[in-house]
Order: C-alpha cells, then structure tokens, then sequence
C-alpha cells in the first residue's frame, strides 16, 4: 500500500508545486500560533533559519498526528533584511511601505521544510535564496499594486515571483523553488530514499 502524503499547509503555491510535480497528496492545513513562536524565537536569539525550520516542523509533527501513517509536509519561509524579519502584509497599505522597505536592497527568503510522521521529525531542509529588489519608482509601485490586488497579501514578500512580481527584481541567486516556498528538489530526494516515490 502506498504511503500517504499530507501537506499540512494552506499555500496555493506549495500544492502546486507539489501537483506539477506529479504527487499524490492530501491538503491539511496544521494550525499553530506562528506568532508566539517567532516572539520566542528572537527573545532567545535564534536564527531566522532556526525559526523556519521550527515554524516547518511545529507544522509537519501537528499534521501528522491528526493523520496516522501518512509522511507529513510542513515548510515556512521568513523574508531577512538585515536585523529584520518581515511577516505577511495584512493589508494593501502594509505591502506598499514593505516593498518601499526592501526597495534597492538585498534580502533573504528563508525556507524551510520538514517531513513527519506519527508526530516525529523524520527529516528536515532549509534553503536561502537572496533576492535583490531594483530602485523602481513610485508610480511603478502603484501600477503593480493595482493590478495584483489582494493577492499580494499571501506572500511575506508582498510578491509572487512567478507573475508580475517578477519585475521588481533585478538580481535573484538561489533556488526558484525556494523562493516560490518549497525546496522542492531536496524534497523529492527525501521522498524517493524514504520509499514514498519511485526512485
């Protein structure tokens, strides 16, 4: 009998990965207080990596202890520029100061992902692509707001690189599937040695 494969986050851009990928997974959203955890992660001056990957597998162990047997998927991504960590704009406004923020800078997308099961971390990865923004204008800034709307609030980014977001950039090294949240790559690498998919 095959083994089940969950993912245990609501990222559109996470399942379509994994559905252009060609794997067979459940959607099971682990919901924990990414908040509190993020507090204590810098009161105890922990990396941004190590928050990730704590984010990733409190997600991973959560979902597979609703879901007995099956290989559990938790991953995060934390966007770094320099001393700060940025979350999801909560609205419009909010994304238009963060992309004026990171504008003209480099920064780091932090990602991480985790496998579980039966409530055990079985394996975990992170990777940290480096994005650099180009000096755009501000009228440019309103254009593309404008046309992605509200979509860009499901992104610690305020960006979906694989649309027009792809314009602000005018450097980008590291992983694409990293930047889109998932190091998708190692993933399968994990699934494959773990019997999960043909190898």
């Amino acid at each position: 009998m095959p083994i089940e494969l969950v993912l245990a986050s609501a990222s559109a851009a996470r399942a379509q990965l994994l559905h252009q990928a060609g794997l067979s997974f459940r959607v099971d959203p682990a919901a924990i207080d990414e908040g509190a955890l993020k507090r204590r992660a810098r009161e105890h001056g922990n990396s941004a990596a190590a928050c990730a990957l704590a984010l990733a597998a409190a997600k991973a162990e959560a979902g597979s202890r609703r879901n007995p047997g099956a290989l559990v998927i938790g991953a995060d991504q934390m966007l770094v520029a320099g001393d700060d960590w940025y979350d999801k704009p909560p609205d419009l406004a909010a994304a238009r100061q963060q992309l004026q923020s990171l504008r003209g800078r480099t920064h780091e997308l932090v990602t991480a992902v985790g496998v579980a099961q039966d409530g055990a971390m079985l394996w975990h990865a992170v990777d940290r692509p480096r994005l650099t923004m180009r000096e755009f204008s501000d009228a440019f800034l309103d254009v593309y707001i404008a046309a992605e709307g509200e979509t860009l609030l499901g992104s610690v980014g305020a960006y979906r690189l694989e649309g027009r977001g792809v314009q602000l950039f005018s450097g980008i090294s590291g992983d694409y599937f990293a930047v889109l949240g998932l190091p998708l790559l190692e993933l399968l690498g994990f699934l494959r040695r773990f019997g999960a998919l043909q190898d």
